[in-house]
C-alpha cells in the first residue's frame, strides 16, 4: 500500500533587489509606505511542503499519493510530479482559485518582503481520505503536512477514525495554532516531525513535557540543521545522526521536506531507525545543494558513494538493496 502525503502545493516566485530596502524608507513616513522595487531577476520554482515530500518519495521509488488542492494553473506542475513518480489522481482542482503562491523579494542584505496567497489551498479541507484509500487500495501511512488548518484537523481526525497510521508534521503552522489544536494534530501520531525550535514551541503551547509528548507519539524526529537529527522514543535511548557534509550548500529551503521523504522511505523499506534517519540526512543534503525544492536528483552510484563516506560501506549496501 502507498504512502499518502497531504499538505500544501504551491509555486514560489523569487525576486532579487540589488539595493537595500532600508535605504528606500523615509523617516517619519512609515505609516504611509508606498514603494516599488526594480528587481534584477524573477525565478519560479515548484514548492509546497506536501508536493516537496511527495517528490522526494517519488525519487526513492515509493509512488506516493499526493493529496491537496490546486488551481487550474496546475497542469505543467502536475506533469512534472507524475514524471517523477507521484500519483496526483486525488489532487483536488479548484474551479475558481489559483494554486497557492509565495512571492518574495530579497535585497542585498538578505532582508525579505514576501506575501503568501493561499488560493486553492483553502479548499483542501473538502477532501475526504476514505475515497482516496479506496482508489489506491489503502495506505501504509498518511503524512499530515502543513496545509490549510481545517484540512490538517480533518485529515488527522479521519486517520484516527479509520485507523490509518499517520505522521504529524505541523511545521510552520505551529507558530499561530493554539495548544488545543496542536494537541489534536499530534496525539496518536506514529511519527512526529519538528525542527529544534518547533520542538520547544510545541511543548510550550501544549503544556506537555518531552516525556508527555513521547507518551503520545511513536517516534519523534527533530532536525537540528548542521547538528544532524535527533530521534526519540519512549523508554529508549535517544538516537543522534550526523548531517551529511555539504559540498556546495546553496539554498536550505526544502531540506526538511527532503529529510522527511528519506526517513519515511527508509521505514517503508523496513530499515531500522538509524539507517532510515541516515537516509533522510543524505537526501536532505542533496536537496540543499541546488536552488529550488524539487530540483535535486539522486543518481544511484554517486549517492551511494557519498552515503558510504558518511555512514560506512555496510550502511550503503543496506540502502542499495532498496534504492531504485
Amino acid at each position: 500500500m502507498p504512502v499518502a502525503v497531504t499538505g500544501s502545493i504551491a509555486t514560489d516566485h523569487l525576486m532579487t533587489f540589488p539595493g537595500k530596502f532600508v535605504e528606500q524608507f523615509v523617516e517619519g513616513q512609515m505609516e504611509n509606505v508606498s514603494l516599488s522595487f526594480l528587481v534584477d531577476d524573477l525565478v519560479q520554482h515548484r514548492g509546497g511542503a506536501g508536493a516537496n515530500m511527495a517528490y522526494g518519495l517519488g525519487l526513492l521509488g515509493l509512488q506516493p499519493v499526493l493529496v491537496g488542492a490546486v488551481g487550474n494553473d496546475f497542469a505543467e506542475y502536475e506533469a512534472w510530479l507524475t514524471r517523477h513518480g507521484v500519483d496526483t489522481g486525488s489532487v483536488h482542482w479548484s474551479e475558481l482559485k489559483h494554486t497557492a503562491r509565495f512571492v518574495c523579494t530579497t535585497d542585498a542584505a538578505n532582508n525579505q518582503i514576501a506575501s503568501f496567497y493561499s488560493g486553492a489551498m483553502s479548499e483542501a479541507g473538502e477532501i475526504e481520505l476514505g475515497p482516496v484509500a479506496d482508489r489506491v487500495g489503502g495506505f501504509d501511512l498518511v503524512v499530515v503536512g502543513p496545509n490549510d488548518p481545517k484540512a490538517m484537523v480533518r485529515h488527522t481526525q479521519e486517520c484516527r477514525q479509520r485507523g490509518y497510521r499517520f505522521a504529524a508534521d505541523p511545521s510552520q503552522q505551529l507558530a499561530w495554532a493554539d495548544g488545543e489544536m496542536i494537541r489534536g494534530l499530534v496525539d496518536g501520531a506514529d511519527l512526529l516531525f519538528t525542527n529544534e525550535y518547533e520542538s520547544h514551541l510545541l511543548q510550550q503551547k501544549t503544556g506537555w513535557s518531552e516525556e508527555e509528548v513521547l507518551s503520545r507519539v511513536g517516534t519523534w524526529i527533530t532536525t537540528r540543521a548542521a547538528d544532524g537529527v535527533l530521534v526519540r522514543q519512549a523508554d529508549a535511548e535517544p538516537l543522534s545522526v550526523i548531517a551529511v557534509p555539504e559540498t556546495k550548500p546553496v539554498e536550505p529551503t526544502g531540506g526538511g521536506d527532503a529529510l522527511r521523504a528519506g526517513f519515511i522511505a527508509g521505514r517503508m523499506w523496513g530499515l531500522g531507525l538509524e539507517r532510515a534517519t541516515q537516509l533522510g540526512s543524505a537526501v536532505a543534503t542533496a536537496a540543499v545543494e541546488v536552488i529550488g525544492t524539487q530540483e535535486y536528483d539522486l543518481p544511484r552510484e554517486s549517492f551511494l558513494s557519498r552515503f558510504a563516506e558518511a555512514f560506512g560501506a555496510e550502511a550503503a549496501d543496506e540502502v542499495a538493496a532498496h534504492l531504485p
